[in-house]
């Protein structure tokens, strides 16, 4: 390796990501597919730093709570890594052919003014039956649009789980490795969009 493509190699910008699961359960496979991206992350992408962000301890959204501009300690700490952040990894179950409650009320308050999420890059994974929790992903993406989110088109990531071979085991690591070189897809796309998105792109 050239001595110049070692100095290019070693000013790549370095992005940001939060992680945001919209399960609250301990083995969730969605909590399993932010812990695989991690790990990723870690070992084979360059340029990333990746954050679980935890919205388990997020009160309901309610207005009463804002007090003169300010928010329970709870959705400051959370509102302030959404800010912080380049863009987002939503791992989005399906419930009813929707997002789940927990994670609809985590982007309500990170909306409240100022909108933290707005103008940043986003891209969703699920896992799931049937259609792998993709509903999911296609409401997500209209919520995205109000509170601006720009998602990543290509690669989608929909995880069929109780297909053989299983992709979880019961703890809800994921241990399918075609899954996870398809999860490393979904971070290099969303790397190389927030690098566009930031005009830092080569």
């Amino acid at each position: 390796m050239t001595r110049l493509k070692k100095k290019m190699m070693a000013a790549q910008p370095v992005i940001k990501v939060a992680g945001v699961c919209g399960s609250l359960r301990e083995a969730s496979w969605h909590r399993g597919l932010l812990h695989a991206a991690m790990e990723i992350c870690k070992d084979s992408i360059k340029g990333i730093e990746f954050e679980y962000v935890d919205i388990l301890t997020l009160p309901f959204m309610n207005e009463d709570l804002e007090v003169n501009g300010t928010y329970p300690d709870a959705v400051e700490d959370f509102r302030k890594k959404i800010e912080e952040a380049d863009c987002f990894l939503f791992a989005s179950p399906e419930y009813n052919y929707s997002v789940t409650a927990p994670l609809k009320n985590a982007i309500d308050w990170a909306s409240r003014p100022p909108n933290v999420w707005a103008d940043k890059a986003a891209a969703i994974v699920s896992a799931g039956g049937n259609f792998g929790g993709g509903r999911s992903h296609y409401h997500l993406r209209q919520i995205g649009i109000f509170i601006d989110l720009h998602f990543i088109n290509k690669p989608e990531l929909f995880v069929w789980a109780f297909e053989s071979p299983p992709k979880f085991d019961s703890d809800g690591v994921l241990t399918d490795e075609e899954t996870k070189q398809r999860l490393k897809g979904v971070l290099l796309a969303l790397q190389s969009f927030t690098l566009r998105l930031k005009g830092k792109s080569e």
